[in-house]
């Protein structure tokens, strides 16, 4: 019983004499042992370091990371890694860890062998050079009566079962040096010097066995003397050879090759077999040359000598397979000195995904030039093409009724509110478009315009909203879509009581949404676009007959402008047909300055049917046909009998007025309700009203004459 406490107490006594930091704990963290050197370290006393958890000296660990650290011991057995532990006072130290888990009679641990790798001692040089950390076998060696005791691993390290082996005496033998370890057993034993060194072995082949011995004093007598030894062949033998590296390189998923200067392959990650498709056993006779039948001699001496030269060297190649086929990769190829031999340690990483996504970066980039390019120049053919028309930034007008369709277009100007321009052909709505536009916030953004009736039906979709190469026939690339190139500025839908009806869906989307889809697009795109539109149709008729929808009509009329036509205007005449005349002079060469009085007088008395549009028709035409300097009457001028006003013939205002009369006679003079004279002529009360007061017209003159 004596025997079995002792041989407890030697443990712990032989533990805590190594000049390692130790440590048990279990699943759930908690430590229930550390050694001296711990505690020392630490600055715990083990009373208190018994009461901590792994938490409280690595505040990295976290529950999910201690129970994976733990399954994987329990699975591995074994793990070596470098973590950073807090001690008492709150400051941080590195640590180099050895792992191993245990089951005894049950009960699960795991026990930790910690090396402080901040400080410069001879452990830590030790440590630094060493993979990990083998098991330790202990003895106790009783100076008195001679007696040993010695730990299980002690007799496994050895592959003995003799205790009486362990004695300084015949354990010598085991050695190599067998002087060396004499002589240090017995500075211990004679002069209580301790010893750490590392002894070969006699085995062949052999071993390392690092041997730790101290002293036991009572007093200053020599009592007893223990032990360590420790297993450290495999730390010893990988400074000797590339192996050091092979766990590293051969879980890499790069290709490692380590070549030497003749092109010999001396080692070599897994990856390069998986990949490459060749087998260990023919890598292993392998030569660069035989990996790659493409590069000669002469080529790998010189790229040998300048990696040699620069230390480094970074390039991309084409590396082939065992069947053939081939892949991009980039290759770094390093420079390393190994025991007085150049080597050539090269790192190869496929690059085919990357090379891929760099192609289809470089189509987007492409894509988008295209894009911009076209966006560029048909963003200046459409500015360039509405800045020409009817010249586009002059609206002369000496008109009272007139000035007040501007009032109107600068009250709406500076809002985003949609605008419906109405009025016969050749009134200048597209004049009044650009007027909302230019007066607007978004002036320095695009008017873009797209006319309703002059596209065939089946592309104005295309138009509007662009298309998507391959979409429909024809479309052999991507299109812009006016909407798109209105983005931030305005749009003018003239004519838009030509919009097909199927298309009206999408064109209402628009207003109430700010998005669309192009034809053949996959994706919603948005937009902030004002809309001015324009027709010379009534389109309230329009909805009543289901040619154009409800819903539509009135998000557009949310603010309605009527652009008069010019025998509304008439005072505007003379103003305009000598704007006209200058503009066309100026074309032709001609010398016109003027208008003569009975040319303004004949002008004046004509109705234009065909509005502003006719008068620069008919101006132009008389500006080739005549000649001098002021413009006489002639045969430009209309000569159809109506055209010309007579003492028999009415004026516009007169016909209008006549006929409002009569209307009114109709109804008894009912202006409004039922079978009023509103509801006769189509016309809304208050716009009667004020049509009645303009032309004069007072309910109690209706019946006289």
């Amino acid at each position: 019983m004596t025997d079995v406490k002792e041989v407890g107490l030697v443990k712990e006594w032989l533990v805590d004499a190594l000049p390692y930091e130790v440590l048990w704990a279990n699943e759930e963290g908690s430590i229930f042992y550390g050694n001296k050197k711990l505690c020392e370290r630490l600055q715990y006393r083990k009373s208190e370091l018994t009461q901590l958890t792994i938490f409280d000296i690595n505040s990295t660990v976290t529950p999910e990371s201690w129970q994976q650290h733990w399954d994987t011991l329990k699975e591995n057995k074994t793990e070596n890694f470098k973590a950073v532990h807090r001690d008492k006072s709150g400051k941080f130290y590195e640590v180099e860890v050895f792992a191993q888990f245990f089951s005894n009679n049950g009960k699960e641990m795991v026990c930790s062998i910690m090396n402080d790798i901040s400080s410069s001692s001879f452990y830590k040089n030790l440590v630094d050079n060493v993979e990990s950390i083998a098991k330790v076998g202990g003895w106790k060696l009783n100076l008195q009566d001679g007696s040993i005791i010695v730990t299980k691993e002690a007799f496994k390290i050895f592959d003995t079962d003799e205790k009486e082996d362990f004695h300084p005496g015949k354990v010598v033998h085991f050695f190599k040096d067998t002087e060396k370890f004499k002589k240090s057993i017995s500075a211990t034993i004679r002069e209580a010097t301790p010893f750490d060194g590392i002894f070969e072995t006699k085995e062949i082949p052999s071993r390392y066995i690092r041997a730790i011995v101290k002293p036991v004093l009572k007093g200053d007598k020599i009592f007893k003397v223990i032990g360590v030894y420790q297993d450290v062949t495999e730390q010893v033998k990988k400074k000797s050879r590339l192996n050091f590296f092979k766990d590293v390189i051969d879980n890499a998923q790069d290709l490692i090759y380590v070549y030497n200067e003749e092109g010999a392959l001396l080692e070599y990650s897994n990856s390069v077999s998986k990949t490459l498709g060749f087998s260990k056993k023919e890598l292993d006779h392998f030569s660069i040359f035989d990996l790659d039948a493409g590069i000669t001699q002469d080529w790998w001496q010189s790229h040998f000598k300048e990696m040699k030269e620069k230390g480094s060297l970074r390039m991309e190649w084409l590396v082939t397979r065992k069947d053939g086929t081939k892949f991009p990769a980039d290759i770094v190829a390093n420079h390393i000195k190994y025991e007085g031999e150049d080597i050539n340690c090269a790192v190869v990483r496929d690059i085919t995904n990357r090379k891929e996504h760099d192609l289809k970066l470089l189509e987007a980039l492409e894509e988008i030039k295209c894009l911009k390019d076209r966006y560029e120049i048909e963003n200046e053919y459409l500015q360039e093409e509405i800045s020409i028309k009817l010249n586009a930034d002059n609206i002369i007008t000496n008109s009272t009724d007139y000035l007040k369709v501007l009032e109107q277009v600068q009250q709406v100007a500076l809002t985003t509110t949609t605008v419906l321009i109405t009025g016969e052909s050749g009134t200048g709505k597209e004049l009044l478009a650009r007027a909302v536009h230019n007066n607007s916030l978004r002036k320095d953004r695009p008017l873009i315009k797209i006319n309703s009736a002059t596209l065939p039906k089946e592309l104005i979709e295309s138009e509007l909203f662009g298309h998507k190469k391959g979409a429909f026939t024809g479309a052999v690339s991507d299109k812009v879509g006016k909407f798109s190139l209105a983005d931030g500025g305005t749009i003018f839908l003239d004519e838009i009581g030509e919009m097909p009806l199927n298309l009206q869906p999408k064109l209402l989307r628009v207003l109430q949404e700010g998005e669309f889809d192009e034809v053949g697009g996959t994706k919603t795109k948005k937009v902030d676009v004002r809309i001015v539109a324009a027709t010379n149709r009534n389109l309230d008729e329009m909805v009543k007959e289901g040619t154009f929808r409800e819903d539509l009509y009135y998000r557009l009329n949310v603010f309605p402008i009527n652009s008069l036509p010019l025998r509304d205007r008439k005072e505007d005449i003379p103003f305009l047909a000598q704007y006209f005349l200058e503009k066309y002079s100026t074309k032709a060469g001609k010398s016109f300055k003027r208008l003569s009085k009975k040319t303004i007088t004949l002008l004046m008395a004509y109705d234009f049917p065909g509005n502003i549009r006719e008068l620069e028709n008919l101006i132009e035409r008389a500006v080739i046909i005549e000649n001098g300097t002021t413009l006489f009457p002639g045969s430009w001028l209309p000569t159809e009998p109506k055209t010309i006003k007579t003492a028999d013939v009415l004026t516009f205002k007169e016909v209008q007025r006549q006929h409002i009369i009569d209307v009114l006679k109709r109804s008894n003079g009912k202006v409004s309700g039922l079978n009023g004279a509103a509801g006769i002529l189509d016309m809304n009360a208050k716009t009667l009203f004020a049509k009645m007061k303009k032309l004069g017209i007072r309910k109690e003159t209706i019946f006289k004459g």
